[in-house]
């Protein structure tokens, strides 16, 4: 099968850190195709296809193991001397350090076959935006080093500054013919042939091949082994139990794919654990998705909100900079480290172009402090939050009128700066873009939650009543003025997504709204009209509430942000909703897609399409949906948060349930909170129970 003509839903994926590989569902990868072996935004391999007597296998089955691992059957057409279905071939996979795959080829027949197994292989380099946009165009040199004597390929890349290799072992010998190993083969009745492939792959120039080293049993034949790490990630997050068994499975499937997604990120020396956005094009550090993931998992795991602060505030913003769209305090969009950033073409080592991760820094530090009293960490990081704030008044309000705005000046920037950053995701009523530059209103609606809380934490942990006294009083002033000039009184009452550079409203119903409840920003009269709409026939698709209402123009039910449903969206209005009351609302969210969950193999997409449940009868995943995807993965983590009604108030843990649906009895054993551990029931029930297992 032809990767490129794969649905996305049918490639295979193995990850760990930020390498990963795609290939079809026979474990090939298929020259001009986006699948591929990935590191460090590069792609190592662009050719990895498998024959038998130069005829690609029959697929019975492909899976993964774990997401580091997968798992090929196939069997053989007819050949020229075999009969059909006569041989297996299986193919077992693992990413680690270095891409590790067994390949067997068994003869099922009783008499001797004589077939030529050929690996064909290929490294192109690509950069990573390359291979997204299908636009590949090597400038650099690229050159081969292969050894036949030690059955090694090796791939050699160089383009000024940037540097890449890939090498390729093979355990058995092999002829090899141009890029590819041959395997010429006589196997006796019964008989099972195997060889081990090693593909190492680094940036920074060929290194010594890697040599085949045996072992007692291959890793990729037995229980692929995590990381001690990554053991004590899955170890430590909280079991679940209850009567409800989808739930269990969204649950325990979420805590797998975190444990994928996370990254690690070394900042002055210490090694932090975060988590990347989502495979496969996202697999980096993001400012507003990392710090939203660790957002809904504090409960779950408060190590990585602590990972997400420090490692972001290592790379805030210190100079302004018009082609990384930096300035001084401002927290990072993305970073990469493929070819075109490594030679300046592309801006993003690291990228400043969104106008919210830096109020939400803000925000996440203080709900650290709020659920883990860790006021060591809290005093450490004041200064970054100054700086934030600084951003936030002194840049982020560009033309001084107490809105945060965007407006990009790189050559290379995104036009969208908020969690909407397609180039089309904040329309006109009348279905047109926004014009620049944009005040989009949940920015301004985690400034104000920002302030409230650095109030806060200036009072409680900093000991500076003026500080405190000042926030306030900004964030009284910010409320005030966003809800007279963002309210529209039309189509029954709604929050404009934005203003204009112009200081129109950008007058489309968008998911936006549910956002600044979230928030806090929305005055209790008003937050029963923002209810109602975003649960109004154009809002609510059956399986979630819709990016953009369904009778706006521009609306499409599979066009990015113009009126899919995302989890991690919905997610933030349950939290919403809970803030403000609205709990069985909240819990009608939530049932929803985990229910959705349940026909995705219990993992949430980044996104579904948002076509009316009464049409799809079942969620339509959006055609290129990042799977697993981070704040997707983390938002049942937030959902069962809510449906507890886990708060940390006066510096004890509190519970205050509200069940799904289709949930009678719920326990979380080993909540992490307050520096400890708790087991937390339906019931109402708060048991400490141990000190936490991770650090």
């Amino acid at each position: 099968m032809d990767a490129s003509h794969s649905s996305a839903h049918d490639l295979i994926h193995v990850l760990q850190g930020s390498a990963f590989m795609i290939s079809d569902p026979a474990g090939d990868i298929q020259e001009g195709s986006i699948a591929g072996l990935f590191n460090e935004d590069t792609r190592f391999l662009n050719r990895f296809v498998l024959t038998v007597d130069d005829v690609g296998g029959i697929v019975l089955s492909a899976s993964n193991a774990d997401y580091n691992s997968a798992a090929f059957f196939l069997t053989t057409p007819p050949l020229s001397n075999v009969p059909a279905e006569s041989l297996s071939v299986q193919r077992y996979r693992s990413i680690d350090e270095a891409l590790d795959e067994v390949v067997l080829l068994q003869n099922h027949l009783n008499h001797e076959v004589s077939v030529t197994v050929r690996l064909s292989c290929g490294s192109d380099f690509a950069d990573l935006f390359e291979v997204k946009d299908m636009q590949i165009e090597k400038r650099g040199t690229l050159s081969t080093g292969h050894d036949p004597a030690r059955n090694f390929l090796l791939f050699d890349y160089k383009h000024g500054d940037f540097h890449a290799a890939t090498r390729i072992h093979s355990s058995e010998d092999a002829t090899i013919d141009g890029d590819d190993f041959v395997f010429a083969l006589t196997l006796a009745p019964r008989e099972t042939w195997k060889t081990r492939i090693q593909v190492a792959f680094r940036e920074g120039g060929a290194q010594e091949p890697l040599l085949f080293q045996p072992r007692e049993a291959s890793r990729v034949l037995r229980a692929w082994r995590e990381s001690d790490y990554v053991q004590q990630w899955r170890e430590g997050a909280p079991k679940i139990e209850c009567d409800w068994d989808l739930l269990k499975l969204v649950y325990e499937q979420s805590i797998v794919d975190l444990a994928a997604l996370r990254l690690h990120a070394t900042v002055e020396g210490n090694e932090f654990a975060l988590p990347a956005a989502g495979l496969p094009w996202f697999m980096a550090i993001f400012g507003r998705d990392t710090l939203i993931t660790a957002y809904q998992s504090l409960f779950i795991g408060p190590e990585l909100a602590r990972g997400a602060l420090n490692a972001l505030s290592g790379l805030q913003g210190k100079a302004s900079n018009d082609f990384k769209d930096e300035d001084p305090g401002k927290i990072l969009h993305e970073i990469r480290f493929g070819e075109l950033t490594v030679l300046g073409d592309k801006p993003h080592r690291p990228y400043y172009g969104t106008a919210d991760a830096t109020p939400l820094f803000l925000v996440l530090l203080s709900e650290y402090w709020r659920v883990t009293r860790d006021e060591a960490t809290v005093q450490g990081l004041r200064e970054n939050a100054m700086r934030a704030l600084e951003w936030i008044d002194r840049y982020g309000d560009l033309d001084g009128d107490g809105f945060v705005e965007y407006n990009t000046r790189s050559s290379q920037g995104l036009e969208n700066q908020g969690w909407k950053d397609s180039w089309d995701g904040v329309p006109y009523a009348d279905g047109s873009p926004a014009r620049l530059p944009i005040a989009m209103c949940e920015i301004q609606g985690y400034v104000y939650d920002a302030k409230v809380r650095l109030a806060e934490l200036a009072e409680q942990v900093w000991d500076d009543a003026a500080l405190a006294n000042t926030l306030r009083q900004q964030a009284a002033t910010l409320k005030d003025r966003f809800n007279e000039d963002f309210w529209i009184e039309d189509r029954g009452g709604f929050y404009a997504i934005a203003l204009d550079g112009e200081k129109r409203h950008v007058d489309s119903m968008t998911s936006n709204m549910g956002h600044l409840l979230w928030s806090g920003i929305v005055p209790e009269e008003r937050a029963p009209t923002v209810v109602q709409q975003l649960f109004s026939p154009g809002m609510w698709s059956g399986w979630g509430i819709r990016t953009l209402s369904a009778d706006d123009t521009a609306y499409n039910p599979i066009r990015y942000h113009n009126g899919t449903v995302w989890p991690h969206d919905n997610s933030l209005i349950t939290a919403g909703l809970y803030r403000y009351g609205y709990r069985e609302e909240a819990n009608r969210i939530a049932a929803t897609l985990i229910d959705a969950a349940g026909y995705t193999g219990y993992r949430l997409p980044e996104v579904f399409a948002g076509y009316p449940r009464s049409d799809s009868r079942v969620p339509v995943r959006y055609p290129t949906a990042s799977s697993p995807q981070a704040w997707a993965t983390a938002s049942p983590f937030l959902w069962l948060r809510l449906v507890l009604g886990l708060e940390v108030e006066d510096g004890a843990l509190v519970s205050s349930p509200l069940l799904l649906p289709n949930c009678e009895r719920l326990t979380l054993r080993g909540v992490h909170a307050l520096g400890s551990r708790y087991d937390v029931s339906s019931d109402g029930s708060i048991v400490e129970v141990a000190a936490p297992l991770t650090s």
